[in-house]
């Protein structure tokens, strides 16, 4: 196959920056590697160019930027997943897996279709790929993470400052509607995810599967905080633990917004220096069917 891989040299510990030796590895199994680093201002013109398939090396933020510009290009995508919490390819079970077991099994691999939704608002519409949300995460987003020297552990602290942020963060009020119904409320936590993990590897919506067309709406009051900061404080012991937070699911989530924090994957909205019409008026996430093509190696024939 003729192969695009678009790989971030600063993501992981499998990727490691070694660009010559992830191309070898393609390569090994028989395939034609076009290299673009996702550190190049032009990466997304490698894109463009005729691919059979396309693979990302790299962590959620580069695996999302790619995916987003994938929708309607009918060519599938791969993933070496080296990032810091790989919450799209560990909802694809693809986390855990040497890189030679995923590369050898792209050629009998079956193939899954990601949701990606669109999220409309003043500022126009955005593809998004891991989710909508107003309150701790966007807070979060907001605020310029300050990591410590020799910090080896970004996981970890990501649900450190997690953790102190929701015990202290204040509720955010909230006209909203869900498929037409008033869900409006006062949330510490209003999240619209379109996976089974988020943030640093939160397990927020264990009935979610790629395709499935709907959003997993995580809903978090001031009563609920007390079992959010249970979560967080027990998700060390076991990963796979259940949130257990209010959840409902749908397609079309509608949002008042008057200039809150808001975030859709990793972009915070408002920008700085916007204009005021820019910030104010209804924002939709939703799902109509767009999705891109993952593949996805069974382990038992690589």
């Amino acid at each position: 196959m003729r192969v695009t891989l678009i790989h971030n040299p600063g993501a992981g510990s499998q990727a490691g920056g070694d660009a010559p030796r992830l191309v070898k590895l393609i390569e090994a199994a028989g395939h034609a590697v076009r290299y673009q680093s996702a550190k190049d201002e032009d990466w997304k013109d490698a894109l463009r160019k005729p691919a059979d398939l396309v693979v990302v090396a790299g962590g959620d933020g580069t695996v999302a930027r790619v995916t987003r510009r994938m929708v309607g290009r009918g060519v599938p995508v791969a993933l070496l997943p080296s990032g810091t919490a790989n919450n799209i390819a560990r909802t694809l079970g693809l986390v855990g897996r040497p890189f030679e077991e995923l590369v050898r099994g792209w050629q009998d691999a079956r193939r899954v279709k990601l949701d990606v939704g669109i999220a409309e608002g003043p500022w126009g519409e955005r593809y998004f790929v891991e989710g909508v949300g107003a309150g701790l995460f966007a807070s979060l987003l907001s605020r310029p993470k300050r990591r410590k020297k020799n910090s080896t552990n970004v996981v970890e602290g990501a649900l450190r400052r997690l953790k102190e942020a929701a015990a202290r963060c204040e509720p955010v009020e909230l006209v909203a509607a869900l498929d037409g119904k008033d869900i409006s409320g006062r949330y510490l936590l209003l999240e619209a995810v379109n996976l089974r993990y988020v943030g640093p590897n939160l397990f927020l919506a264990p009935d979610s599967q790629p395709g499935d067309g709907e959003l997993d709406v995580v809903l978090v009051t001031e009563a609920e905080r007390a079992r959010l900061l249970e979560y967080l404080e027990k998700w060390q012991q076991n990963r796979e633990r259940l949130a257990v937070l209010p959840t409902r699911r749908g397609r079309r989530l509608q949002i008042e917004w008057n200039g809150f924090e808001l975030h859709i994957d990793d972009q915070l909205r408002p920008k700085k220096n916007v204009e005021p019409e820019e910030i104010a008026g209804l924002v939709e996430a939703r799902m109509d069917g767009t999705a891109v093509e993952f593949l996805a190696p069974d382990p038992k024939k690589s």
